[in-house]
């Protein structure tokens, strides 16, 4: 399986984006309409939420809207408020080295998903990651040296609140430190459960267990996987194999004195690693984040893409992705 990828730079919003936005829009339109234009927020409703929970970035959001032609459909859209629900697999986990990293696991459709890396300048501070919706981000860093990531909590319920990749997008946008980005995750409301964990450039991590029918727990985890607390969906936790990735993490970083590089390769085998693209649940990438250097590496069996906030290059990379896992 063959995967364009694409790294776009552009300070602030402008036709690289709006050229984005119509290449990407038609798939979106259809994912947000799948179960009828009914179940979705009003205009007014979604710009709501964003002025209530997210204020400091509704300029932006004004400005992307305008770029999308100023549509109500593609505003609902770009809001991310209460979307169509959706899953993914994802490890993560905070390696506490001299120089501390965190590092993911993507596991979700290559058929869903966007193959982009966005570096930005909106509102003056620069934030680059793997983009989800246009605007939102899977993962990132920002020029504070502060690297987030999400994984699916592992949970069925679905309730009122913002998609997980625009709630990542404002707090690289608006925080500073894991303690900041703490405060943030746990008082915006999020549509599904998820655990987002952070890491600063002063070493401090935490890992937020979110949901739409609960309080957001603020926790110290290094690991996160597809669980929270217990596992509370049996059959996903069995397909995603959650519970078995998370001790083999848990093993690694307290049973073994392991170099990043050691510690990075981990996440190209199974466990961590899956084929299971049939099935939604196929690892798309490894992500590795340095907040004391405000890099980004991509990786795959087969390459590596290294990328800086600070001497970040538009590119594209041609990605072979094995159907089998890597020995």
């Amino acid at each position: 399986m063959e995967l364009l990828w694409r790294a776009i730079s552009e300070a602030e919003p402008g036709p690289k984006w709006a050229r984005l936005f119509a290449e990407y829009w038609p798939d979106y339109q259809r994912w947000w309409l799948r179960n009828g234009l009914d179940e979705r927020a009003t205009y007014w409703e979604s710009r709501q939420a964003l002025v209530t929970h997210m204020p400091e970035i509704v300029p932006l959001y004004d400005q992307l809207c305008a770029l999308a032609g100023g549509g109500d459909l593609a505003a609902r859209f770009l809001s991310f408020y209460n979307p169509p629900p959706y899953l993914s697999g994802c490890s993560q986990a905070v390696w506490q080295g001299a120089d501390p990293m965190l590092v993911r696991n993507y596991d979700y459709s290559p058929n869903a998903f966007d193959c982009l890396v966005l570096h930005t300048t909106w509102q003056g501070r620069k934030v680059m990651g793997t983009a989800d919706g246009l605007w939102g981000l899977v993962d990132g860093v920002n020029d504070a040296g502060l690297a987030v990531s999400l994984t699916f909590g592992g949970r069925r319920v679905v309730g009122t609140g913002f998609g997980v990749p625009l709630i990542l997008r404002y707090v690289l946008q608006t925080c500073d430190t894991a303690e900041q980005a703490g405060a943030a995750l746990a008082r915006l409301p999020t549509h599904m459960s998820y655990n987002v964990t952070v890491l600063d450039a002063k070493r401090k991590f935490l890992t937020v267990l979110m949901g739409p029918d609960r309080p957001a727990q603020i926790t110290h985890a290094a690991v996160a996987t597809n669980h929270q607390e217990r596992v509370e969906w049996e059959a996903h936790a069995r397909m995603t194999a959650t519970v078995e990735r998370e001790r083999y993490l848990l093993q690694r970083l307290t049973l073994h004195v392991e170099s990043q590089e050691k510690f990075t390769r981990a996440f190209l085998r199974p466990p961590l690693y899956s084929t299971a693209f049939d099935r939604g649940f196929g690892t798309l990438y490894t992500a590795v984040y340095r907040p004391r250097r405000r890099s980004m590496e991509l990786r795959w069996p087969a390459a590596t893409w290294p990328l800086s906030l600070d001497a970040f290059e538009d590119g594209h990379r041609t990605i072979y992705t094995p159907q089998m896992a890597p020995q």
